[in-house]
């Protein structure tokens, strides 16, 4: 017999009758009228104290009743980002709501895990965010609405051509009496009347059974549940229900009592309401911190759906995470199904850089230190597995390579980790713990703690010493050959400049020096000195092959207005030009100077080296920027001396 068959005998005129199971393969007990519980209309609230007691910690109790698990046959989650998540914090922007809507759609995949979201529809903002999303053509999640318990905002929904809408519907009596000031029949009779005007405008009604955790189950929720179930029956279409955690007070402990126990209350909806486990969402708060638990464990006593919301931002406390969900998910039932697991850190990222939600350091799976290890031992662990230490591999799931914090234990080797995890190096580009900029760092990280420090260094001070002491790691190709030029170049110019007859200011003992030197370094093309006024001294120190062209071009010039002279006359220290052409030859050129000083440390003149860069490039592309680069210095300082004249 088809299941469609059996469901409607299931209910056929109005009664129960004994089910097949097919799992564990026996008539299954079926209650014969769906009248039995019936809705206790009492006078004054039932808020029960003795679990509730306002002035105290609220209570857990048990009955000892031990439930076997039995989990839905299909499990997926459902978000409420747009709809709770904006009661937390403010309104998220058109934009804001479309680029996340997006990367919700990546995260669950093309199956569908994340299976629906929830919007407002009562303002401009929220239809146009409605119909933008729409345009982006995503299959999941599909988008559905929310009202409120009137029929007046129904034809919002009708208008939005949406399938289903979220209605609130609160069942415990400190909303039914306190807040509605209804009695209960009053409460269940309206809440019905909206359901039936969702129905007759052809939409799924979900109807969010608020402050379920306090509510009385079997003389409200279970009573409602039930006329809920004969209107599904007698409209065709489908009524889901929404048991809603408000304020947090699920458990999951095993005979844990109603109203607070979750398996309790999951198999309470589908056993004595007849309630499908497809057609039912658990909606969790996290107040007691069980918002995550609670709603994996609905799962797995019969719950399909569970609500959630990204990183769990709602109203107060916040909602169960959905990427905590997703990775619970992947974990209970062995498979991603299509789920992408990197779209998690993006859209931590996108939370920070483009809306500026600070997300706490130790956030699990998004948080900038959630695989962050401080403990020498745990560093040392790291370097030789990371397994040991890391919860899985998080650089391939996650985008999140695994990441030691450095302090006075970690030593050069943790540093250098930490730097090549950080910035993403491995093989050639990786750093070595033997670079001299790793032990710079490490001297300094000593030195903190040498004063007296006690707390862990941090990414951002770590980062600001690397681009001090490791500048090559921040800089484009064209900048790395640059620096590496120039740094070549530096290193001879300081020990040039020693030398005791470079001290002279003798061109006829400086350019024998200068020669040695230009002989040792093919890579410079001239060395020059010219004295206090800028006025050339010595003659172009060449290779032999541009000796007779080069070598008396420009003795005796003034050379004082070049940066590469008027910059080390200025600061008495090192200087490096810029890409320039050079006026001698035509080549493309940096220039390396710097002072020289007498034996009384007085400046004496300019020691100048020109690097012939193309002997440095060996890509096109970077012989053509840096020529780009070096005419529009020349157009600049062009500009310039025009606007004086």
């Amino acid at each position: 017999m088809g299941a469609v068959m059996l469901e409607k005998l299931y209910w056929k005129r109005g009664k129960k009758m004994a089910k097949w199971n097919k799992d564990k393969r026996v008539l299954e007990h079926e209650h014969t009228k769906f009248w039995k519980f019936d809705l206790k209309d009492v006078a004054e609230p039932n808020l029960q104290k003795d679990v509730f007691p306002y002035s105290e910690v609220c209570r857990i109790d048990f009955d000892h009743k031990i439930l076997p698990i039995n989990p839905a046959e299909d499990i997926f989650i459902t978000d409420t980002t747009f709809r709770d998540g904006q009661q937390a914090r403010p309104p998220y922007t058109v934009k804001q709501i479309v680029d996340l809507y997006a990367l919700m759609s990546r995260l669950g995949g093309p199956n569908g895990v994340i299976r629906q979201t929830e919007f407002f529809l009562y303002s401009t903002k929220d239809r146009e965010a409605v119909e933008k999303c729409r345009e982006l053509g995503l299959p999941f999640p599909e988008i559905t609405g929310w009202i409120r318990a009137a029929a007046d905002d129904v034809p919002l929904v009708k208008d939005m051509g949406l399938k289903e809408t979220g209605i609130l519907a609160s069942v415990s009596d400190y909303h039914i009496f306190l807040k509605l000031n209804k009695t209960r029949k009053q409460a269940l009779d309206d809440y019905l009347a909206v359901v039936r005007s969702i129905l007759d405008a052809g939409i799924i009604p979900r109807c969010h059974f608020e402050d379920i955790t306090r509510g009385d189950i079997y003389g409200f929720s279970i009573p409602f549940a039930i006329e809920l179930m004969k209107l599904r029956e007698e409209s065709g279409i489908d009524i889901k229900v929404r048991l809603c955690d408000t304020m947090g007070y699920g458990v999951s402990y095993p005979g844990a009592s109603l109203p607070r126990s979750v398996d309790k209350l999951v198999r309470a909806f589908i056993e004595d309401a007849g309630v499908l486990g497809h057609l039912l969402e658990w909606h969790g708060h996290n107040d007691f911190h069980k918002g995550l638990i609670n709603a994996s464990h609905a799962w797995l006593y019969g719950c399909s759906g569970a609500n959630a919301a990204l990183l769990g931002m709602g109203e107060r406390t916040g909602n169960s995470p959905l990427e905590g969900l997703i990775i619970e998910y992947i974990s209970l039932k062995g498979e991603t199904d299509g789920i992408d697991t990197t779209a998690i850190t993006d859209i931590a990222n996108y939370f920070e850089k483009e809306i500026g939600v600070r997300i706490p350091p130790n956030y699990p799976f998004v948080g900038s230190d959630f695989n962050v290890t401080r403990a020498g031992v745990h560093i040392d662990g790291l370097i030789k597995n990371e397994e040991i230490y890391n919860i899985f591999d998080t650089a391939a799931l996650l985008n999140r390579p695994i990441i030691p914090m450095v302090t006075d234990k970690s030593g050069k080797s943790g540093i250098a980790f930490w730097i090549n995890s950080h910035f993403g190096l491995k093989g050639e580009a990786a750093v070595d713990k033997r670079h001299p900029g790793v032990s710079r760092i490490h001297k300094w990280v000593a030195d903190e703690y040498e004063s007296g420090r006690v707390t862990s260094i941090s990414n951002e001070e770590l980062v600001k010493r690397v681009q001090k002491y490791i500048p090559e790691l921040f800089m484009s190709e064209l900048e790395k050959i640059k620096h590496i030029a120039s740094q070549t170049a530096v290193a001879v110019v300081n020990q040039v400049i020693e030398h005791p007859d470079m001290k002279t200011m003798k061109p006829e003992l400086q350019e024998p020096v200068m020669q040695q030197f230009i002989e040792e370094n093919p890579s410079i093309q001239f060395a020059y000195v010219v004295d206090m006024n800028g006025r050339k001294m010595t003659r172009n120190i060449t290779n032999i092959a541009d000796r007779a062209k080069y070598e008396n071009y420009g003795v005796g010039t003034d050379q004082s207005d070049r940066e590469w002279f008027i910059r080390p006359l200025q600061t008495g220290k090192i200087h490096v030009t810029n890409f320039y052409i050079s006026k001698m030859t035509g080549a493309l050129c940096i220039t390396v100077s710097s002072p020289i000083v007498d034996k009384n440390d007085e400046m004496v003149g300019i020691f100048g080296v020109d690097i012939k860069f193309e002997d440095w490039v060996k890509r096109v592309e970077d012989i053509a920027e840096a020529t780009q680069i070096a005419l529009r210095e020349e157009y600049e300082a062009k500009s310039k001396s025009d606007r004086w004249v």
